[in-house]
Parts: structure tokens; C-alpha cells; sequence
């Protein structure tokens, strides 16, 4: 039986991930317009085809960013997205997550399992060392999405990015390779 390659960069058992491309506009806008009310006040991802034609460009062509879109196995519907900003190659090896689930997906558990495979993906070919994940300290559900991936609290940052009109504290979380491995 011929072998046919996956449509995702890694798979678990309810979903995969993928990398955006300019014809995930109607969908991914569609769901985070539908997500709102559970994104506000702590992220707004794009809500229209030109704003997701401006953010999908800069993930798709700036190679300090990776962006993942995390699917339903099932049928391929987007069920949130995972960012890889700010990649330092060299002696840092280092990346910045954020990351929001879609309404319709949120507390089934499959953010963990995506976030789980692009935490295996920038440590094994993207070849990184250390993931940080930067969270607003009010913001339960992302911490709790951090540390149920192994994910370790390391300090708070105040004042640390400008979000929803304001400068908000952040606590900084973050694994390295070697705590995977080791996990």
C-alpha cells in the first residue's frame, strides 16, 4: 500500500498541526470572530481578511516566526493557533509562544495536545532549546495550558506588552529541551 504524507508537521491522536497559509483566512477569521467574548481581554487575533492577510504574512515570511495552526483530526477544522515569536538562532536557541484556543474547541483538551506537539516540533526540528510562554497572571486557563505541558514558572514581568489599550504584568513561564527529555 503506497504511503500518503500527512497534511500536518505532527499528529496525536484528536489533532495535528499545521503551518498557516493565506487560504485559512475565511475560516480562521470567521472563529476568532465567533471567539470574542472568551479572547478579550487578553488577545486579539485577526477578525478580517485583510488584517489575517497582514499577521499570516509576517508568519509565514519573517523567519523569526513560526505560526501553527492546531486541527481537529476530524475533519480539519482550525481549533486554535499556536505562534513561535521572536527565534533566536545561535548561542540563545530560544522562542516566544502565544497561543488562543476557538470557542468552539476550548476546554476539550486539544490545545494541550497541540501545543504538546509544537513544543516536540521546536525542539526536535526546529531545533530549539527554550520556549518561553509570557501570560497575564489573571489569565487561569493559559497558565494552566502552560503548566500541563511541563512548562515551569520562572518570574513576573511588570508592565511587560502594551495589550487592550494598557501595559499588563505578565508572568513568564517557560521549558527547555532538556526538561522535555527528561519529563
Amino acid at each position: 500500500m503506497p504511503h500518503t504524507a500527512s497534511r500536518y508537521l505532527a499528529e496525536g491522536p484528536r489533532v495535528g498541526i499545521r503551518h498557516f497559509t493565506y487560504d485559512d483566512a475565511a475560516e480562521f477569521t470567521a472563529r476568532a470572530r465567533e471567539s470574542k467574548d472568551l479572547h478579550h481581554p487578553w488577545l486579539f487575533p485577526p477578525d478580517s481578511p485583510q488584517a489575517y492577510t497582514a499577521y499570516a504574512g509576517r508568519l509565514i515570511e519573517d523567519p523569526t516566526k513560526a505560526g501553527f495552526l492546531v486541527c481537529e483530526r476530524d475533519g480539519g477544522a482550525i481549533a486554535g493557533f499556536i505562534n513561535i515569536n521572536n527565534i533566536v538562532q545561535g548561542a540563545f536557541l530560544s522562542g516566544a509562544l502565544g497561543y488562543g484556543a476557538f470557542a468552539h474547541a476550548a476546554g476539550h483538551g486539544l490545545m494541550r495536545e497541540g501545543l504538546d506537539l509544537v513544543v516536540g516540533h521546536a525542539f526536535g526540528p526546529m531545533r530549539l532549546h527554550r520556549l518561553e510562554i509570557n501570560v497575564q497572571p489573571a489569565n487561569t486557563a493559559s497558565i494552566a495550558l502552560a503548566r500541563s505541558c511541563g512548562f515551569r514558572l520562572e518570574g513576573f514581568s511588570p508592565d511587560f506588552l502594551y495589550i487592550d489599550g494598557a501595559w499588563r504584568d505578565h508572568e513568564r513561564w517557560a521549558i527547555t529541551a532538556a526538561m522535555r527529555a527528561s519529563g
